[in-house]
């Protein structure tokens, strides 16, 4: 399961969401969000910012960079149907699919060139960048001076653009950004943090979270690699996305902090595995445990406490877990089963 932390800009706050992969094309659950503000260190002081209460008229302008990944063309889809496709801009270093780059405006972006960055925000008069660009989990762990380049470097020059021309910044982070020494329960928006790898978290859990549905309607059965009592905090991808669009849209002035933790749910495997058995009475779930993916999900938060989020901007989820199963059984084909179930 990842987690996002998201940073609004020079504006606003940070999320730590988490997100799973699925094993299909489908969108799936995610972890809790945590957002993130920018220092006002790095803000000019004569600067004007954009917020949901300025002078400006029309839809914002909007730049997503590293967008070829799930949680990016996610996004993209709910900001064009919202916006406009035309105001919405996806951006990558990769070739686009074809149906992506048939769905709405798509260019080469390179975090780690400045100017092109710069020219591209100008050019197209963006207003609002929502920074996905980032080397993940083992890829960073191989190749540590990418990672940094890509994670740190990359994040440096978003900021400096985002300074620059006073735009609205969003950078998903990770529940693994907390480490062994944070506070496990309810943790809090400000706590400490001292993650242990480069990019801060390992996708065996978001990898885990898509698999288990997936076997579930195809094969009956799953195979834990966590104990059973592992809890861990948890969303569905909607919520995620839609908990970016809002923190996006406050008003600046309904912030009381700079970060904040957006979540929604905490479940262990097996009460996972006791709602799916609702819906598909001859799942069945093993365990054999993990030890390497068990330290890791040791070393996380069992919930995040988002009552400031919920306080300051309004954020409430729509989905716990019964929904959640719901929701991903019919998505990967169970429908017929659920209607029975229901």
């Amino acid at each position: 399961m990842l987690v996002v932390r998201m940073l609004r800009p020079i504006v606003g706050g940070m999320v730590r969401t988490l997100a799973c992969r699925s094993c299909t094309a489908i969108l799936p659950p995610v972890l809790p969000v945590r957002v993130l503000s920018s220092s006002p260190v790095q803000t000019p002081t004569d600067a004007h910012f954009h917020s949901a209460s300025s002078s400006e008229t029309g839809p914002p302008r909007v730049l997503i960079t590293g967008g070829l990944g799930q949680l990016g063309m996610g996004l993209a889809n709910l900001l064009r149907n919202r916006f406009g496709k035309d105001n919405v801009i996806l951006s990558d270093i990769k070739k686009p699919p074809s149906h992506v780059f048939c769905s709405g405006p798509f260019v080469y972006a390179d975090v780690l060139d400045r100017q092109n960055l710069r020219e591209i925000v100008v050019n197209n008069r963006v207003t609002w960048l929502l920074h996905y660009s980032a080397l993940l989990s083992a890829a960073g762990e191989a190749n540590v001076s990418l990672a940094r380049a890509v994670n740190i470097t990359g994040l440096h020059n978003v900021l400096d653009i985002a300074a620059e021309h006073n735009l609205r910044l969003f950078v998903p982070s990770t529940i693994g950004a907390f480490g062994p020494t944070s506070p496990r329960n309810r943790t809090p928006d400000l706590s400490v943090q001292r993650p242990r790898t480069i990019y801060g978290v390992s996708k065996v859990h978001a990898e885990l979270m898509g698999e288990i549905f997936h076997d579930a309607v195809k094969r009956g059965k799953f195979e834990c690699n966590l104990r059973p009592s592992t809890r861990l905090p948890m969303m569905y991808v909607d919520d995620c996305l839609r908990a970016t669009l809002e923190v996006m849209e406050a008003p600046a002035e309904s912030f009381s902090m700079r970060t904040y933790n957006v979540t929604a749910m905490s479940f262990t495997p097996d009460e996972l595995a006791q709602e799916i058995a609702k819906h598909v009475p001859e799942f069945r779930i093993t365990y054999c445990v993990d030890p390497v993916r068990q330290a890791i999900a040791d070393s996380w938060p069992v919930s995040l406490d988002d009552s400031m989020a919920r306080k300051d901007w309004g954020w409430k989820h729509d989905f716990d877990l019964p929904e959640l199963v719901t929701t991903m059984l019919s998505l990967h084909g169970c429908d017929t089963r659920i209607a029975q179930a229901n």
